[in-house]
């Protein structure tokens, strides 16, 4: 049985905050606002995980006004949704996650954050796809305001 989730989150860019992009640190004068780190990559993969099985979404498990989610690492937050997954039988078959960002460059880290995102779920880089795009100026992210990601991702019961 095969079953798909998808998700998009955002995060506002602020000064004196570090930029994480798919468990990867950036060098920047910006970062995202959250009360996490607030790694807008790793977010859209986890809710996309949680939806796939329609278990709800990140602020059912992991509440923005809960002491015990300030600052909490969104790497520790993948693993334990995709736990979830796992726990009801099911694995990742593939993953398409999408970052928008006008100024910050995805490219040159592409291939650290694929195998980020690789080493947090414990699957194979080819079952892990990242892409970036710009907003061509237009709306807050190509305002430089915010980031974004998006992610689609496939889940296969385990026969």
């Amino acid at each position: 049985m095969l079953r798909i989730g998808h998700a998009w989150d955002t995060h506002k860019l602020v000064s004196n905050r570090k930029l994480i992009l798919g468990g990867v640190e950036f060098k920047s004068e910006v970062g995202l606002l959250g009360h996490s780190d607030a790694d807008v990559v790793l977010h859209a993969i986890a809710e996309s995980l949680l939806g796939s099985l329609a278990l709800g979404d990140l602020g059912t498990f992991y509440p923005d006004t809960a002491l015990h989610t300030l600052g909490m690492d969104s790497k520790i937050i993948l693993k334990e949704c995709y736990a979830r997954i796992v726990a009801l039988g099911y694995y990742l078959n593939n993953l398409d996650v999408t970052i928008y960002a006008e100024k910050i460059k995805i490219a040159p880290m592409r291939e650290e954050i694929r195998e980020s995102i690789a080493n947090i779920l414990n699957v194979d880089i080819n079952q892990v796809s990242v892409k970036a795009t710009t907003w061509e100026k237009m709306g807050f992210i190509g305002r430089e305001e915010a980031i974004a990601s998006e992610c689609i991702c496939l889940v296969e019961k385990k026969s």
